[in-house]
């Protein structure tokens, strides 16, 4: 029987309560206009109220009902005589084990090992057993807890003020779970930050400059100046922070200042969505797009003027296609900012004899500066933390290098195959990876609090 059996009929309650209670509702507040009163919160409060007493309890035992009783019946089977000729332990008990369920529950339709076949009847039976168990208490628990809520209707019951309470708290563990998942990934990051950091010294990794981890050496005999990240750290920085950031940065400022200053309504209505659509192309397809076009254009452009070591995977190649990738967040970010710069601003400055050019650039752009540079630090942690771009179009050569016709990678590449290869992941190289990640985090964390502080810092002086 499915788990989400009762789930269902624990809803199904609630649906019965609310309307109960909602009938109850009506029945009571003509009973208290025909005295002279009326009730404290409109009907739909109670039933709601009711609703919420039936189906919440119950859903919660029947959630946690599904994570029990799998354990329950392995148990129960496990004790039947039939299991006693499995063995002990081992890959071959568990496959007997997980066939015969298979079996029992109808998504397999035939046993490979004969002992499975003996233990389908009491699998059968023990996930018969606990599903009705799990279904009786699920309703005797919805039952209980609508009729205590039922039984508490009166015209003075305060409905409307529990049903708030139970939203708002459903609200704040929404914002709690974010909370929790952030630090929980902190909490991930610190700590297998710090088992690398005890083979590694941080000195060598935040200020070596060779990179070269091998996954398969052993790890009593790794090598802590093969750990040098500094190509990698140039290596993001001149791909995501510099080279993307002087394509995205004019290109979408420019567009933003078009798009409200000077575009026609219409044209504005066209273009601007046109625009966005660029932030829903998938990055693989920008990868295949600077990997099988913009790459090898700038291959043959180097070497036309003279560049011996322009590759056909170039740093270049994917700050230029990642730089395209974030114009909408820059255009998108700016176009707001300056669209929600007052009007008087303008007239004023226009009617002080200024021409349009002058207003953008001595009221328009410093009054929207806030905006701005939110939108720009959004881009650069986006483009600092591409990845398909980088590892279709930059290479993986870790090289400390200003020329951007060479190959070069990124920290987040050097994550991906350090994650992904054939080591154990209690290797140093593997391990490497989170201390990658929590370098990223941290420099993501100072890009947002940099400009928090420049977005109050002028929100002050225009305001």
């Amino acid at each position: 029987m499915s788990p989400a059996i009762p789930v269902l009929l624990a809803l199904g309650l609630g649906l019965i309560g609310w309307l109960a209670a909602r009938s109850r509702a009506w029945a009571l507040r003509r009973t208290a206009r025909a005295a002279g009163t009326d009730l404290h919160s409109l009907p739909n409060y109670h039933g709601w109220y009711v609703a919420l007493w039936a189906a919440v309890p119950a859903v919660l035992f029947a959630m946690a009902w599904a994570s029990i009783s799998p354990g329950l019946v392995l148990g129960k089977v496990l004790a039947d005589p039939a299991a006693a000729a499995l063995p002990a332990f081992g890959l071959q008990r568990d496959s007997i084990l997980s066939e015969a369920h298979a079996i029992a529950s109808g998504s397999a339709g035939a046993a490979f090992n004969p002992q499975s076949g003996a233990l389908v009847e009491p699998f059968r039976a023990a996930i018969s057993q606990f599903s009705t168990i799990g279904i009786i208490v699920t309703l005797l628990i919805g039952f209980a807890g609508g009729a205590f809520a039922f039984l508490r209707l009166r015209p003075d019951f305060t409905a409307r003020t529990r049903v708030e309470r139970v939203v708002m708290a459903t609200l704040l563990l929404a914002s709690l779970v974010a909370i929790f998942t952030t630090f929980g990934i902190v909490a991930s990051l610190v700590f297998e930050t710090g088992r690398f950091f005890q083979v590694v010294n941080p000195a060598d990794f935040l200020f070596g400059t060779h990179w070269g981890p091998d996954p398969m050496v052993d790890p009593a005999s790794v090598r802590p100046e093969n750990y040098g990240a500094v190509p990698l750290f140039w290596g993001t920085i001149f791909i995501g922070a510099i080279i993307a950031m002087i394509v995205a940065i004019p290109l979408g400022m420019m567009s933003a200042i078009y798009l409200t200053q000077y575009a026609t309504p219409t044209l504005r209505k066209w273009m601007k969505p046109l625009l966005e659509i660029l932030a829903g192309v998938p990055t693989v397809v920008y990868g295949y797009f600077a990997a099988l076009t913009v790459a090898p254009l700038i291959r043959d452009f180097g070497h036309s003027i003279g560049i011996a070591s322009a590759s056909s995977e170039s740093a270049l190649a994917a700050g230029v296609v990642m730089g395209i990738m974030i114009i909408p967040f820059v255009s998108s970010m700016a176009d707001d900012s300056i669209t929600a710069v007052p009007q008087a601003m303008r007239d004023g400055s226009l009617a002080m004899g200024a021409t349009t050019s002058e207003t953008i650039r001595r009221v328009l752009i410093p009054a929207a500066l806030p905006g701005i540079v939110a939108g720009v630090m959004l881009a650069v942690s986006r483009a600092i933390g591409e990845t398909m771009i980088v590892v279709m179009a930059a290479g993986a050569t870790a090289r400390l290098s200003a020329n951007p016709f060479e190959s070069m990678t990124t920290v987040t590449f050097q994550i991906v195959a350090m994650l992904t290869g054939e080591g154990s992941f209690d290797h140093p190289a593997t391990l490497s990876a989170f201390a990658l990640g929590m370098v990223l985090f941290l420099v993501t964390l100072s890009l947002n609090f940099v400009a928090l502080r420049v977005v109050k810092r002028f929100r002050e002086a225009y305001e």
